[in-house]
């Protein structure tokens, strides 16, 4: 009799241990799948907020879709062609002012200049293209390329805007991808840049 029941107990003490063991594995599954489907809600909210990564922020206005000039004949001041050349991985800083703009155009100027020694070794890549009046003093850099004005800069957001002056970023192929307002922060048209140039 007591060896029944000593067999009985034991039966009992297994049973128990092993309802234990499925209510574990049951649990930790259960909190695998909330673990799964909780970073994939916090990435949906996050990705349909329209939040980004701060090394992947654009602090220019993305153009989209972007405007296409890789068709369009540009012209240098002196009257020589400027081509795009889009296999020389080339980018454009623009400036377009169809408006005397002696004192404000030489200090975008400057602004502009310093943004463009900011990047480094990588200046051989990046033009400035100034569609606009040329003002008395300028630095003396190669990248600066006094432009003809052209029609179809016409398309440009903003390009006349009475608030100042807006400035452009032209890809290598001739596609006009971000928008500075005016009043932008120079700052993060040189963080954008150091982020296409590299």
């Amino acid at each position: 009799f007591y060896g029944f029941m000593w067999h009985e107990g034991k039966n009992m003490n297994d049973d128990v241990a092993f309802k234990r063991r499925q209510w574990r594995s049951r649990l930790v599954l259960l909190l695998i799948v909330a673990l799964f489907f909780g970073s994939f809600g916090i990435a949906a909210i996050l990705r349909f907020s329209g939040w980004q990564p701060e090394h992947s922020k654009n602090f220019g206005a993305l153009l989209n879709p972007p405007i296409d000039f890789s068709a369009q004949v540009f012209t240098r001041a002196d009257g020589t062609v400027y081509p795009w050349q889009p296999e020389e991985n080339r980018w454009r800083i623009l400036f377009v002012s169809g408006k005397p703009c002696a004192q404000e155009c030489q200090r975008m100027l400057d602004t502009l200049h310093r943004v463009w020694l900011s990047q480094g070794r990588h200046t051989e890549r990046i033009d400035m293209l100034w569609v606009a009046e040329v003002p008395a003093v300028v630095p003396d850099f190669k990248g600066f390329v006094p432009m003809q004005a052209n029609a179809a800069l016409d398309a440009l957001p903003e390009h006349e805007s009475a608030a100042g002056f807006p400035v452009y970023v032209v890809d290598s192929g001739g596609f006009v991808i971000l928008h500075y307002k005016a009043g932008f922060d120079p700052s993060g048209l040189r963080k954008d840049l150091a982020k296409l140039v590299k």
